[in-house]
C-alpha cells in the first residue's frame, strides 16, 4: 500500500511542494517554495515545477494544483496565473518536464477541499462538505462521503442579483471597508442560497480571513454549521498529494474492517 506522496500547489505568488504522509496529511521533511515565474506560462511553471520534484528527490507520481478549471487533465480557465494556460493540455506538460512520470492534475481549491475532508476541519462528518476559500474571489470543492464534485465554481452563482463573491468575497469586505459583522450579513446571505440548493452538512471556510474567524464565524445566521479550515498552507499540497495516488480519502488500515 501507497503510504506516501508528493503534491505540489501551485499559486499566483509561489509554486509549493512536499511529501505527504498519506494516513495522516502531515507533510514529511520540509516544504519547498520557489517564487511563481513573471510571466507565469505555462512553459515557466513546468520548469519551476520540475525544479522542485529534483529537490525533493522525489520518483513517483506527482499530483499538481492549477488555479483553474481543469478537465481531462486540460486547464480551461486560468485565475492568478498566464491566460496562455487556457487549454493547456497541463497533464502532458507536466508528464513530460518530469520525465514522462504519472501526472494528476486538479483545481486548487478542490485539492484543498480534499485534504480538510480527509485531515482537516471535515474529517469526521460524512455527508455533503462544501469548502468556501475566501479571498479576491470566492473558490469552492464539493465532497459526498469523500468523493469530489470537480471543478464547482459557486464563486460565480448569481445571489439576489449579484454574483456571490462580488457580495462576500473577503476582497469585498477590504474594499468597502466593513466590519467583521457587516461582511457577515453577505456572508450568511451567501451560505443561505448555497445551502438551499445543497443541504450541506458542514461548510469550512478557507482563505486568508479563516484565520481570524473568531471574529465573523460567530455572526454568521445559515443553519448549516460552519468551521474554519485547519491545514492553511499545506491543504493544496496534501490533496495533490491524495489525487496523485487516486485518492480523495485515505485507504483504510489493514486493521480496520470496512461493512458490506
Amino acid at each position: 500500500m501507497t503510504t506516501t506522496g508528493f503534491g505540489i500547489d501551485v499559486g499566483g505568488s509561489g509554486v509549493k511542494g512536499g511529501t505527504i504522509d498519506l494516513s495522516t496529511g502531515e507533510m514529511i521533511g520540509d516544504r519547498i517554495k520557489i517564487l511563481t515565474p513573471q510571466p507565469s506560462t505555462p512553459d515557466a511553471i513546468a520548469g519551476t515545477v520540475a525544479e522542485i520534484v529534483e529537490q525533493a528527490k522525489w520518483t513517483g507520481p506527482v499530483g499538481i494544483t492549477l488555479p483553474a478549471v481543469v478537465t481531462g487533465g486540460v486547464a480551461r480557465s486560468a485565475a492568478n496565473i498566464d491566460k496562455s494556460w487556457i487549454d493547456t493540455d497541463a497533464a502532458s506538460l507536466f508528464g513530460k518536464a518530469l520525465g514522462g512520470r504519472e501526472v494528476t492534475v486538479l483545481n486548487d481549491a478542490d485539492a484543498a477541499g480534499i485534504a480538510e475532508d480527509s485531515f482537516g476541519a471535515g474529517k469526521d462528518t460524512s455527508g455533503v462538505v462544501i469548502l468556501l476559500t475566501f479571498g479576491t474571489g470566492i473558490g469552492s470543492a464539493v465532497l459526498h462521503n469523500g468523493v469530489l464534485l470537480p471543478n464547482t465554481e459557486f464563486g460565480h452563482l448569481e445571489v439576489d442579483g449579484k454574483e456571490a463573491e462580488h457580495r462576500a468575497a473577503s476582497s469585498v469586505k477590504e474594499k468597502k471597508d466593513w466590519s467583521y459583522k457587516e461582511w457577515a450579513v453577505e456572508v450568511s446571505r451567501v451560505l443561505t442560497t448555497f445551502e438551499n440548493l445543497l443541504w450541506p452538512d458542514l461548510f469550512i471556510a478557507g482563505g486568508g480571513i479563516s484565520r481570524k474567524h473568531e471574529k465573523w464565524i460567530p455572526h454568521l445566521t445559515n443553519r448549516t454549521k460552519v468551521v474554519p479550515a485547519t491545514l492553511l498552507n499545506t491543504a493544496g499540497i496534501a490533496g495533490a498529494a491524495l489525487a496523485s495516488v487516486g485518492l480523495t480519502r485515505p485507504a483504510p488500515s489493514p486493521d480496520e474492517k470496512t461493512c458490506t
